[in-house]
C-alpha cells in the first residue's frame, strides 16, 4: 500500500475495549445494553468499561442512560447514528486493508 492509500482508522473505535463495545452494542437485538450486560458480555473490568463508554460518548458514538431500577442505579448504553457510522467506516477500512495485504506479493509487508 502507499502512502496515499493507507486506511486512516479512527483511533476512537480502534481501541481493542472500545472497539468491542461498538461491536456488541451494533450487533445487539436490544436497542440499549445495560453496563452489567457489557461488563459480563466482554469480561471488561467496571473500571475500564466506564472509562471506555466515556470515551465513546464523548466523541458522539454511544449514548448513555442513568436511571434507577427498583431502586438501584441503572446504566445502559447504546450506539448513536454516528457510532454506527464510525464502525461501519471502520469495518470498510479494516476489509480494504485485508484485502490488500491478501494481493501483496508474498513477502512483503
Amino acid at each position: 500500500m502507499d502512502g496515499d492509500s493507507r486506511p486512516r482508522f479512527d483511533r476512537i473505535v480502534h481501541e481493542p475495549s472500545r472497539l468491542m463495545i461498538l461491536t456488541y452494542l451494533s450487533t445487539s437485538a436490544e436497542e440499549e445494553s445495560s453496563f452489567t450486560d457489557l461488563k459480563d458480555s466482554l469480561s471488561l473490568s467496571a473500571g475500564n468499561l466506564s472509562v471506555q463508554l466515556k470515551n465513546l460518548e464523548e466523541a458522539g458514538y454511544v449514548g448513555i442512560t442513568k436511571t434507577f431500577r427498583d431502586n438501584k442505579p441503572y446504566t445502559a448504553a447504546r450506539i448513536t447514528p454516528a457510532g454506527r457510522e464510525a464502525f461501519s467506516q471502520y469495518l470498510g477500512e479494516m476489509e480494504t486493508l485485508i484485502e490488500s495485504m491478501k494481493k501483496a506479493p508474498k513477502g512483503v509487508s
